[in-house]
C-alpha cells in the first residue's frame, strides 16, 4: 500500500511470522542458542514460552529453516482437541493414513514410521504450538509419545510452544514426570526500550530502506510504552503509523502522532484489556508516558478525517488478523488456503484505493478551510501590512 511512497520492497511491519524479519534481541538470541543445542543433542522435550506476540512462531520457523532442514517434521497448531484428534493431526502431518483408524492403530503406525525414519538416520520432530490449550491429561498423553524410543535414542523429539500459562499447567503435581523430561526450557522476554528502536530500524532495513522515515525519539518512546516491548504490538502500531504518514505525505514520525493514533484506535483497551488512554494536551511533553485525561475536541482542520482514517486502519487490522489466520489452516486444506489468499489480495487493493481517496479528500478539505487573502484592487500596488500603531499612523497620515 505505502511501500512505493517510502521506497520499500515490502511492508516492514507485517504480522506474518517471516524468519527473515527475526530481530536478534538478547532474549531471542539466547532462546535460539538453547533450541539449537536441544536439537543437536536430541533432547527429548524442549519447552519454549512467551507472551502473546513475543515472536515464538517466528523463532520456531527460523529453527526449522536453520537446524531442521533434513528432519521429518510434524506441526500441530490446533490444540483444542481430544487425544484421538491430536494423534490424528500428528500422523496426518507426518503423511500417514488416518482414515478409519482407532487410537491403537494410530500409535502403531506412528511407531513403525519413526523406526523407519530412524533407520534412514532422519530426525523426527513434533512441534506443538499453542500448547497452553492442552489440559494436564492431554500433556500426559504427549509425554507417552516420548516413550517411543530405542535402546540408545529417542525416536521422537517434541517441542512444546505456548504462552506463560503453559508453565502453570506443567507445575501441577501430576505432571512431575513430564517436567523431569524437559531438558531445554526458555522464555522469550519482551524487548527493552533500547531494543524497540533497533527492532523498528531492523525491520525497515529488511523491507528495503532503513532510513525511509525518521523516527523521532518521542515517537519511539511512545511506541515502546504502548506495545510494552511485544513485537507483534510494535508491528501493529507501526503499521498504523506508516499508513498515517502515507496519508499525510510525511516522512517524519512524531510522538504526538503515535499518541493520537493509539487514542483513536483505543490501543490500550483493544490489546491490553484496560481503559483507553486519552490523547495528551499540546503543552504535555510527548516524551512522558500518556496519562488518562479528558480528550480535547477535534481540530477544525481535521473534522471527520481521523474517524475515516480509523475505519480504514481497523479494516487493515482485520486484514492482518486474517493473514495471521493463514498460519492456522490445516496444511491439507489447500483450496481454502488459496481462496482466502485471493480474497485478502482483493481486500488489500481496495484498502489502498480507500486510503488514497481519503488522503485526497483530507487535502481538499484542508485547502478549503485555509483562509484566503482578499485580492488586491487592480492598478494598485499591494500595501505592506501595518505591524504596529506607529506604522498605522504613518499610513493614515500619508493617505
Amino acid at each position: 500500500m505505502y511501500t512505493d511512497y517510502f521506497g520499500l520492497r515490502e511492508k516492514p511491519f507485517d504480522l506474518l511470522p517471516n524468519p527473515d524479519f527475526l530481530f536478534p534481541s538478547q532474549a531471542h538470541k539466547r532462546a535460539m542458542t538453547y533450541l539449537t543445542h536441544g536439537i543437536t543433542q536430541r533432547a527429548g522435550f524442549i519447552l519454549l514460552t512467551g507472551e502473546v506476540g513475543s515472536g515464538k512462531t517466528t523463532l520456531i520457523r527460523n529453527l526449522i529453516r536453520s537446524q531442521l532442514k533434513g528432519s521429518v517434521i510434524a506441526k500441530v497448531f490446533n490444540t483444542r482437541v481430544d487425544s484421538l484428534q491430536l494423534l490424528v493431526q500428528i500422523n496426518s502431518d507426518f503423511g500417514l493414513e488416518t482414515e478409519g483408524r482407532d487410537k491403537a492403530s494410530l500409535l502403531r503406525d506412528l511407531n513403525d514410521f519413526l523406526i523407519v525414519q530412524y533407520g534412514k538416520r532422519k530426525q523426527s520432530v513434533l512441534i506443538i504450538d499453542e500448547a497452553q490449550n492442552l489440559t494436564a491429561g492431554m500433556l500426559e498423553e504427549v509425554r507417552m509419545l516420548s516413550n517411543l524410543e530405542t535402546d540408545r535414542d529417542k525416536l521422537l523429539q517434541i517441542i512444546l510452544v505456548g504462552q506463560p500459562e503453559l508453565r502453570d499447567t506443567l507445575a501441577q503435581p501430576r505432571l512431575l514426570q513430564l517436567r523431569q523430561r524437559i531438558q531445554i526450557s526458555c522464555h522469550l522476554q519482551p524487548l527493552s526500550k533500547d531494543e524497540v528502536r533497533e527492532y523498528i530500524l531492523f525491520r525497515m532495513e529488511k523491507a528495503g530502506k532503513r532510513n525511509a522515515v525518521t523516527w523521532q525519539d518521542d515517537a519511539i518512546k511512545a511506541i515502546a510504552s504502548y506495545s510494552r516491548g511485544i513485537p507483534r504490538l510494535i508491528n501493529i502500531l507501526c503499521d498504523y503509523v506508516m499508513v498515517d504518514a502515507f496519508s499525510t505525505q510525511t516522512k517524519t514520525i512524531e510522538g504526538k502522532v503515535v499518541h493520537e493514533l493509539a487514542t483513536d484506535l483505543s490501543f490500550e483497551a483493544q490489546y491490553w484489556s484496560s481503559k483507553p488512554l486519552a490523547r495528551p494536551e499540546p503543552n504535555q511533553s510527548s516524551q512522558s508516558a500518556p496519562q488518562p485525561e479528558k480528550q480535547r475536541p477535534a481540530e477544525p482542520s481535521d473534522p471527520g478525517s481521523l474517524n475515516g482514517l480509523s475505519r480504514v486502519m481497523n479494516a487493515l487490522g482485520a486484514m492482518n488478523k486474517r493473514l495471521e489466520a493463514l498460519e492456522y489452516l490445516p496444511v491439507w486444506d489447500h483450496a481454502a488456503l488459496l481462496d482466502l489468499r485471493e480474497r485478502l489480495d482483493m481486500l488489500e487493493v481496495m484498502m489502498e484505493k480507500k486510503v488514497k481517496d481519503l488522503w485526497v479528500s483530507h487535502q481538499q478539505l484542508r485547502t478549503e478551510l485555509t483562509p484566503k487573502e482578499p485580492p488586491e484592487p487592480e492598478g494598485r500596488s499591494p500595501q505592506k501590512k501595518p505591524g504596529n500603531p506607529r506604522d498605522l499612523l504613518k499610513l493614515l497620515w500619508k493617505d
